[in-house]
């Protein structure tokens, strides 16, 4: 993740309709492209034009709906435009973020029960569990092993979307060190709630119990939407990953999953998370080593 990926193309402008731009960065999602979509947003934010009613940054597009007798389209894009120019200009390169630990319960009973009512006709290797084929896949020696790979490197969230509060999730590695799985070969009715999944090079948290095709892996043992806004996290917002979030996932046993369970009918359960100013330059230049600081920043070190 080096040289020729800071280097990105001039944004392709589009409409939809009489109320969308879509600004389409790159074709393709990567690590500089996620990073200009994420500047581009708050940029676009921190600007307070009139008539601007949503920006919906994803992987590597940026979709801003706004409304047309407030906000000319001629004026909203020239806008949008002008900021391309001034990120390419000065080589932003710095992302004002927080890094966010989170439990996971791996192998647990909720995925393995809805992984053997879905197997038949829907999954690629019906004998099997969805960490065993992930790991096979992915030429690795066993589950254990795939399991260590998708903790122990941080992730980051490079979109909130698909249901209310569902975080996309990139890992930040070298490319050909990412996993990469295959979803499931026809959808799923059923995913547990705050399901831990996986699909092509992306990871996600199921915010809530619905239809899904992405390998299952664990649980989550943390709300991440809150409609009630019960938790001390969620009190400023009932959605709790934003764009830009740093995420390492944290493997817990059934015991402290539960412990965690009572935090949160306690109403005292908190995120384990700090304040870290990311740097893309870095993080492209040598992932391994970058990772360590954002590690050992969650740490206090």
């Amino acid at each position: 993740m080096s040289g020729p990926e800071l280097a990105l193309q001039e944004a392709r402008y589009t409409w939809g309709a009489d109320e969308f731009l879509f600004v389409e960065v790159s074709e393709a999602m990567s690590l500089a492209a996620n990073f200009k979509v994420m500047s581009l947003a708050a940029r676009l934010s921190d600007s307070n034009l009139p008539g601007i009613v949503d920006i919906c940054p994803a992987n590597a597009s940026l979709l801003v709906r706004f409304d047309p007798d407030v906000l000319p389209p001629h004026t909203l894009e020239k806008t949008v435009r002008a900021i391309e120019r001034d990120l390419t200009h000065h080589q932003e390169q710095t992302l004002q973020t927080r890094i966010i630990e989170v439990p996971v319960w791996y192998g647990d009973p909720f995925t393995a029960e809805v992984e053997k009512r879905f197997r038949d006709g829907f999954h690629q290797e019906p004998e099997g569990t969805d960490v065993e084929f992930a790991a096979k896949v992915n030429n690795l020696k066993d589950s254990a092993e795939f399991i260590e790979r998708h903790h122990s490197q941080p992730w980051l969230v490079s979109m909130v979307g698909f249901v209310a509060g569902l975080p996309f999730l990139f890992q930040l590695v070298e490319r050909e060190k990412q996993l990469q799985v295959p979803k499931y070969l026809s959808p799923r009715t059923d995913t547990p709630k705050l399901t831990v999944g996986h699909g092509g090079c992306f990871g996600c948290i199921y915010s809530v119990r619905g239809a899904g095709g992405y390998q299952m892996f664990g649980v989550a043992a943390a709300p991440i939407f809150d409609p009630a806004q019960a938790l001390e996290d969620f009190k400023d917002f009932m959605v709790f990953f934003r764009p830009g979030d740093i995420v390492k996932f944290s493997p817990v046993t059934e015991t402290d999953y539960n412990s965690i369970q009572r935090q949160i009918s306690a109403g005292t359960f908190r995120y384990r998370q700090r304040p870290v100013t990311f740097d893309l330059s870095k993080a492209l230049a040598n992932p391994e080593r970058y990772n360590r600081e954002l590690l050992e920043a969650l740490n206090g070190i």
